[in-house]
């Protein structure tokens, strides 16, 4: 049954904060880019996927990966990450549907794949030790999204079974590979949709302030 379900996890990037790609976007047209440069170089090129996936595992910092999308892009790297990415912003929709979750007593926790926390930390002003009550971040566990072990460390500090978690992420591999260990999968869209659909699944309006 659906109101059975009493986790939720929440991926951050794109999920409780604003899209991605309208970002990157941005940046590379700041940057004197063409649109899509950062795909083209980070993620089609096979060695732009290994670094990156790298620093996802927390094998690469950030500023070395800086320096390397750097040379990748013909930029300078200086805090290149928080360039790419400076125009994210909070996703008030997902947070407050969050905080209603753990309100209805559903404990919710986030599971990222790290970009880094340094030079420039993606969390930083979101308060996700306080307002969650599991926070996976990739790096701290030498794993990414989408290894299953990563999701099993989550589960148990969620001390919850899969059957009774469902698992929101804006990168439909990671859903698909969540239902595959048995969570309920929701891939992120649109904010309002989403909300709707995990109020179904949760058995709680997260729609109430």
């Amino acid at each position: 049954m659906s109101n059975r379900r009493t986790g939720l996890i929440l991926d951050f990037g794109g999920v409780l904060t604003t899209p991605l790609l309208p970002a990157v976007l941005a940046f590379e047209q700041r940057e004197g880019l063409p649109q899509g440069a950062c795909l083209t170089a980070l993620y089609k090129d096979d060695e732009g996927v290994r670094i990156t996936s790298d620093l996802e595992r927390g094998t690469v910092t950030q500023t070395e990966w800086n320096e390397f999308a750097g040379k990748m892009l013909g930029v300078p790297a200086d805090n290149l990450m928080g360039r790419i990415f400076g125009d994210l912003r909070p996703e008030p929709l997902m947070i407050n549907a969050a905080a209603a979750a753990r309100r209805a007593g559903i404990k919710v926790g986030i599971l990222s794949n790290s970009v880094g926390l340094a030079p420039w930390d993606l969390y930083d002003g979101y308060e996700l030790e306080r307002l969650y009550d599991v926070v996976v971040i990739s790096e701290q566990h030498l794993l990414r999204k989408p290894d299953p072990e990563l999701f099993d460390i989550t589960l148990k500090l969620m001390d919850l079974p899969a059957e009774e978690c469902v698992f929101v992420d804006d990168t439909e591999a990671y859903v698909q590979a969540a239902e595959q260990l048995g969570l309920a999968g929701v891939h992120n869209q649109d904010p309002q949709q989403t909300v709707a659909t995990l109020s179904e699944l949760l058995g709680v309006d997260l729609t109430a302030s």
